[in-house]
């Protein structure tokens, strides 16, 4: 019984392509991540810049 499971399973070719394009979609997520983290990163830069010029700004 489990051994025609196995063998049904194996000869089975959907299963691969469905691994294929969830791996495609994980690679795709993980950059979109990156790419996210990188514009957040860029956007508290700037701001903490604006808010250095401000400061200043009242300072003087």
């Amino acid at each position: 019984m489990i051994m025609s499971a196995i063998k049904r399973l194996a000869g089975n070719r959907k299963g691969g392509t469905a691994i294929e394009y969830g791996l495609i979609a994980a690679l795709v997520v993980i950059t979109m991540i990156a790419a996210f983290v990188e514009v957040a990163n860029t956007t508290t830069g700037m701001w903490g810049n604006v808010n250095n010029k401000m400061e200043n700004a009242r300072a003087n």
